[in-house]
């Protein structure tokens, strides 16, 4: 099954039209035709069924046939992470992240970061292609890029998490986490979180977790940090 992403589609929509973008791969690429079924989500939980009426490279026109509303987990999994040198590094890790299955990510900028400006546009496209690629449902939230500051002097609930390399007293994610709960981890950069930084966040409620004993690249830590998440909530 090939998925497709319009944000615009509710519960009421009968009939819509495809970007001409959009329309354009389905017509052209695809090779789709009038009655031909396509699968749609609009990345809020509905997964809908629709027929091709005008298989126009321009405007491909689609009638709804029926409706499937999928039901959110009862946790929520947000990272913020400090965005990598390397763009490609950042934007596997958003990839697989939604792969896994994340519900938030905030881009964030620390005192050691070497990347100070995303291409907010870009990674939304990146996040959309891998929620469609995974058959999800549900597209998750990228937030804007924000300081570090910022980012923990905002009011956080649920469980609240920091990884950092320094050599301190710190527990296992696995056995720190608990499921059904919402959580915030903080990754940082490669130069990782300063000291301030890591007090700061200790200050506000976060609490100092491992990754295993190996030290992690950025997107790597993200990748364990999301991954651990979501099998604790599996189980």
């Amino acid at each position: 099954m090939q998925l497709f992403y319009n944000p615009n589609l509710d519960s009421t929509t009968k009939n819509f039209t495809f970007n001409e973008e959009e329309s354009k791969h389905i017509v052209r690429v695809l090779r789709k035709k009038e009655n031909d079924i396509l699968t749609i989500t609009n990345g809020k939980g509905l997964l809908l069924t629709s027929k091709i009426t005008v298989a126009n490279p321009k405007k491909c026109t689609a009638t709804i046939l029926n409706l499937k509303e999928n039901t959110p987990n009862t946790f929520w999994i947000h990272l913020a992470v400090a965005p990598t040198k390397n763009n490609d590094r950042f934007e596997w890790f958003l990839e697989k992240a939604t792969e896994i299955g994340i519900n938030e990510i905030t881009p964030i900028v620390c005192q050691n970061s070497e990347r100070k400006v995303i291409k907010q546009e870009r990674m939304e496209k990146v996040v959309q292609s891998a929620m469609k690629q995974s058959l999800q449902t549900f597209l998750p939230k990228l937030n804007p890029l924000t300081t570090y500051k910022d980012f923990i002097q905002k009011e956080h609930s649920g469980q609240l998490f920091i990884a950092h390399c320094e050599e301190t007293e710190k527990i296992d994610l696995s056995k720190k986490a608990a499921a059904n709960k919402n959580t915030t981890i903080l990754i940082g950069p490669e130069g990782d979180f300063s000291s301030p930084e890591i007090n700061a966040a200790f200050t506000s409620g976060f609490s100092p977790v491992s990754l295993g004993k190996n030290r992690l690249r950025t997107e790597t830590a993200a990748i364990v940090a999301c991954t651990t998440l979501a099998i604790i909530n599996q189980n």
